[in-house]
């Protein structure tokens, strides 16, 4: 067997699935949340330096 043809079926040969512990849409759901999270921190100190 060539290097190609060992490197191929060594790469076919163990393939381990894993689960996501969530829904694909929930990672952009939470996402989501944490830009909004930041938006409002953002909003909290945007006059800081007028005040002081």
């Amino acid at each position: 067997m060539t290097l190609t043809s060992l490197a191929t079926v060594a790469a076919e040969g163990e393939e381990q699935l894993r689960e996501l512990p969530i829904p694909p849409v929930a990672f952009g759901l939470l996402a989501l949340a944490g830009f909004g999270l930041l938006l409002l921190v953002t909003f909290a100190f945007r006059s800081v330096s007028t005040r002081h």
